[in-house]
């Protein structure tokens, strides 16, 4: 059994408050759990209307399921964030 864990550090240069960057976090947290069924959620920066940090994490029983899964995030991710600047972490344990 694998872990893996990918961590966005995220900068939302469009958000001018609060409540704009809590959207686009929202969408992108429900639109990565239900399309991998993977755990999500906002683990930094969440007083900061222009930055986060959002922790993904799942469990593959294999090592080359969870990087394809880790990839498959990442890419769906870029692709549909082409306007937010990540930074992305990964591990697999």
């Amino acid at each position: 059994m694998f872990i893996g864990s990918i961590l966005f550090d995220i900068f939302i240069p469009h958000s001018s408050s609060l409540k704009e960057k809590r959207m686009v976090i929202k969408s992108f947290k429900e639109k990565v759990r239900a399309k991998f069924n993977v755990s999500v959620s906002e683990v930094g920066d969440l007083d900061k209307w222009q930055k986060s940090q959002i922790a993904v994490v799942f469990v593959a029983p294999t090592q080359n399921q969870a990087e394809k899964i880790m990839n498959n995030v990442i890419n769906f991710v870029e692709s549909s964030y082409p306007d937010i600047y990540m930074d992305i972490h990964t591990e697999i344990f």
